[in-house]
């Protein structure tokens, strides 16, 4: 049976909010190592680089915002402090300035956290019947899993 936002048990509910708020955490964080790395890139593919860190962290704006949102439709309280998301993210801010070819893997790895936390995510919604955040979560995971490839492809 499906459960819309305010059918859900109040347990239910609250993990799901939880288990978002980490992939709102995550997305974050890859949204600002995005945009580190766009300002920052340097070299030979200077340009295509620049322009593929963009559409991520443009993505990454848009998705961290829906998912947020979905938490406030759960009644939940969305995480919107820095300290916060760095505090519960498994995804790290890169440190100092990476070489192109790194900041293509920190990113890769990042877009593969991501893939695989919503993947988590949408796997507690389903299992409590919340298939709006299912599909959240798989539509966001498929997108992160997209990004990972186009990086992967870099590195080759």
């Amino acid at each position: 049976m499906t459960q819309t936002a305010q059918s859900l048990s109040t347990d239910a509910a609250t993990a799901i909010a939880d288990a978002l708020n980490q992939c709102v955490a995550e997305t974050a964080v890859t949204t600002m190592l995005a945009h580190n790395f766009h300002w920052n890139v340097t070299g030979m593919a200077f340009g295509p680089l620049h322009e593929l860190f963009q559409t991520i962290y443009e993505d990454h704006f848009v998705g961290q915002d829906d998912l947020a949102e979905r938490v406030k439709a759960l009644e939940a309280h969305a995480e919107g402090t820095l300290a916060g998301m760095l505090k519960r993210s498994k995804v790290a801010e890169a440190e100092g300035t990476p070489s192109a070819e790194e900041m293509i893997r920190l990113l890769k790895e990042a877009q593969e956290t991501l893939a695989e936390t919503l993947g988590g995510a949408g796997e507690l919604a389903a299992k409590h019947g919340d298939t709006l955040t299912e599909d959240l979560c798989i539509e966001r995971g498929r997108t992160h899993e997209k990004f990972a490839w186009m990086l992967r492809a870099h590195l080759r």
